[in-house]
Parts: structure tokens; C-alpha cells; sequence
């Protein structure tokens, strides 16, 4: 079942993204890395700064989540996670389907370079990479990151919806 995660949910959703994050341990940049990979602070302000988070639940459990933010004319797809033990059972592609059709325009998401299995999961999912200038402008309009995460990482866009155009 796939619902929107409330604030009970916080405690799940931390746990959700730091046990799967594990993947990417050794992938990133080790000077990208965290330990935790992201903390109850940081949840809150990626809350605050209006992430949305929708959960998969099984037997009430929190087994996957990905996050909605609007951010000026587009709508990013945020910090998606389903726990190791559940993946590949169609949890996150799910999810994703879900939520790509609550966006009404253009739809990204960044993920890091490297993580190649996860460009491959969008891309299966309708995105596509976009340019290296245009994941440049992409990332400084809409993204919030340091400049290392910026050059290690790629922009995927939605193939439903159009970008948007430079300014």
C-alpha cells in the first residue's frame, strides 16, 4: 500500500533511508559520505524545505519511500529508498509510477554518477540523462547541493513531461 508518510512516519523514514543507502557506500565520494548517511536533522530540514514523502507499507511496516518537492516550475523526485531485503519485487517501481503521476509538469531527478544501477532504474522507469550543461543548470536552479555533490552527480528527466526552459 502506498500512502503519504506523516510525521509518525519520521522514525521509519530515517531508518528506511539509511539502511538502503548502504548501497552507495564506496560508490560516491568518500568526501560525500555520511555517517549516518543522512541524519534526523537532516530529514527534518529536507522536510521543511518540502519534501513529501509517500511510503510502500507491508503489514504496516515501512519497506520503501520517495519524496515529492515542488521547487519553482518543476516538481523533483527526492531521496528514493526501499530496504534491501524488499528490493526488486516492483516496490520502488511503484512507487516512482505513483508518483510520477501526481506531477502535472516537468519531473527530475539527480542522482549520483556513479550509482549506475540507479540511472538504470530510472531509465526503465521513462527518464532519461540529460545533458551535462543541462544537469548543470538544472542542478544550480534546482537543487540545494554542494558543488562536489553537483559534479558527481547526473539529472534524469521525466520523458512525459517537457523541460523547462532556460531562463
Amino acid at each position: 500500500m502506498i500512502r503519504r508518510c506523516g510525521n509518525a512516519d519520521f522514525p521509519a523514514i530515517e531508518a528506511v533511508i539509511n539502511q538502503a543507502a548502504e548501497a552507495y557506500r564506496g560508490v560516491i565520494p568518500a568526501d560525500c559520505w555520511h555517517e549516518p548517511y543522512m541524519t534526523g536533522s537532516a530529514l527534518k530540514v529536507e522536510i521543511e524545505s518540502g519534501v513529501n514523502f509517500w511510503g510502500s507499507h507491508e503489514s504496516g511496516t515501512l519497506i520503501g519511500v520517495m519524496g515529492l518537492q515542488h521547487v519553482r516550475d518543476v516538481t523533483l523526485i527526492r531521496h528514493a529508498y526501499v530496504q534491501t531485503a524488499h528490493q526488486g519485487r516492483g516496490i520502488g517501481g511503484a512507487l516512482l509510477a505513483f508518483l510520477v503521476d501526481q506531477a502535472s509538469g516537468p519531473l527530475l531527478v539527480g542522482t549520483w554518477a556513479a550509482a549506475v544501477w540507479a540511472i538504470h532504474f530510472y531509465e526503465r522507469h521513462g527518464f532519461r540523462l540529460v545533458s551535462p550543461a543541462e544537469k548543470d543548470r538544472l542542478l544550480s536552479r534546482y537543487w540545494d547541493i554542494s558543488l562536489r555533490q553537483k559534479e558527481t552527480s547526473v539529472v534524469l528527466a521525466s520523458t512525459r513531461h517537457s523541460l523547462p526552459a532556460e531562463i
